[in-house]
Formats: C-alpha cells, structure tokens, sequence
C-alpha cells in the first residue's frame, strides 16, 4: 500500500514537489555556455524590462488551451530508497471540469487505481485492495502543502508553468537561453527560456516568498511537439534535491486533443470505504 501511495503522489505531482525541503538552492541546468550567469534586477524604464515584458506575454501566448485532452503517460519514480517499477498512466480532462486517471502497474498489465478528481472533491479507487477514498479537494491541498485549486493541478498536467507572477523582478538574455524571474502571490519563479521567437519554458524554478516554508522545486520542459499548433512538452521531469535526491520522470506517448470522451467511474458494491 505504501508503493500505490508513491504512485498517486507521482501522478499528481504536489507532495514530492513542494514538499519541506531545505533552503539550498537547487542547480539551474541550462547550456553550459549559461551556467555562470546571473540574474540582475532591471529597472522599470529600461529596454530591459521591455524585453522582459515581450517575454512574458509570449509565455502567456504559449498558454494550452483545451476543452478535452487524453494521454498515456510513462511515469519513473527514483528515491533514495531506490527506483519504483514504472507505471502508465492514462488521463483525461474535460476542462475546468474533470480530471480521470487510471494508473497500470507495467509489469502486471493491469488497471491497480482508477482516480476522478472534480473541483469539489477526489475519489480513489484501489483496485488491488478493492478499497476506495473520497475526498474533499482540499485533501490535494493538504498533501502539497500549498495554496492549489483545480486550474493550477490542471495546468500542472497539461504542461502549463503555474506560479508564474505578473511582476518582473529580473532579466538576463545570453546566446542560447531567456532567464525571467517573476513574484508571484506566493512563489518566486525563475523561467529558463529558449531564445528562440516561440520563448518555450524549458524549466521552472520554485522558491516560496516565505522563506520559513522552505517549499522549492524544479521542473523541466523538453521535446516540445507542435502537431495541432500548440507547443506541447513530451518530457517532464521534476528533480528535487537536499540530503536526498528525488526524480520523477513523464514521458507522454500519446496525447490528443478535443475529441470527445467518456469517463466511466462507479465504485463497486464489494469495495470497502478506507
């Protein structure tokens, strides 16, 4: 029971990502050529800021939008305590609405979880165990530990960077990378950018403003596709790294969107509430 519990914190992300760490600073991995730099603050006025500006609004541009969206998802869990057996996980969300997901373990084959998240509540079904959980939404909260609602875990699967503040602390262009940092209400954002015309997120660094929560994380953005004229990111991976080292991996191998779906889920007569 404790690998499924693992898993569904793998899937929806929160726990492993904005769990207490330290106040080390994770690494920022960009092109070699980048590693030493740094970020300045820039004033106002300056061509700088609206560069910067021009930056952040094609980050907003690059926003996914969709009314439905489905993908099989290859997820690989490593802890100190070693590597997990891979899992596929099968999603689907009809926006604003709905997020199903059904996680088989790789090496059975076969359906071990069915989970329906709705804006007011989740329900887990342990298929293994025939037991099944219901949930109010704020249990997602209480297991991040940060401020979330449905759009935010939404934009978190979809490949959207959340926390991204409407203020521009920072800028610094170098040859091959855009690097923005933001303030949010709650996060410090620091965007690794491509320099190209499209400025794909490559990654995003977390830090709370609050520096007694201690809350961080980074996440990566790579194999972007363009098949229905938006970016979409193929590979995630989430590394968190203090005393001990945490990697989540997602590789999506196929995804589609707006089409029409169904998201079957009834709790079986025979399954015990946990």
């Amino acid at each position: 029971m404790k690998q499924v519990s693992v898993i569904i914190t793998a899937i929806i992300l929160l726990n492993t990502l904005f769990g207490c760490r330290s106040t080390k600073k994770l690494q920022i991995a960009v092109n070699k050529k980048d590693t030493s730099v740094s970020v300045h603050t820039i004033a106002k006025s300056t061509d700088s800021m609206k560069l910067a500006q021009s930056v952040l609004a094609n980050v907003s541009k690059n926003y996914i939008d969709f009314k439905t969206f489905s993908a099989k998802v290859k997820i690989q869990y490593e802890d100190a305590k070693g590597k997990l057996p891979d899992v596929n996980a099968f999603l689907r969300m009809q926006k604003d609405s709905v997020i199903w997901i059904t996680i088989d373990a790789s090496f059975l084959n076969i359906e071990a979880l069915r989970i329906m998240i709705t804006k007011n509540q989740v329900t887990i079904l342990n298929r293994g165990d025939k037991l099944f959980e219901e949930h109010p939404f704020s249990y997602i909260e209480d297991v991040a530990g940060i401020p979330l609602d449905f759009k935010i875990l939404q934009d978190l699967l979809m490949g959207n960077p959340i926390y991204v503040g409407s203020k521009v602390m920072a800028f610094k262009q170098t040859e091959n990378h855009l690097l923005l940092s933001t303030l949010g209400q709650y996060f410090k954002n620091l965007l690794t950018l491509s320099a190209t015309k499209d400025n794909l997120v490559e990654r995003s660094k977390l830090d709370d403003i609050e520096v007694g929560q201690n809350r961080t994380a980074d996440l990566t953005y790579l194999d972007y596709e363009n098949k229905t004229g938006v970016y979409f990111s193929t590979y995630r991976e989430i590394t968190v790294a203090e005393k001990t080292k945490v990697d989540i991996r997602l590789t999506f191998k196929q995804y589609d969107f707006n089409k029409d779906l169904s998201f079957p889920f009834s709790i079986p007569k025979t399954y015990k509430r946990k």
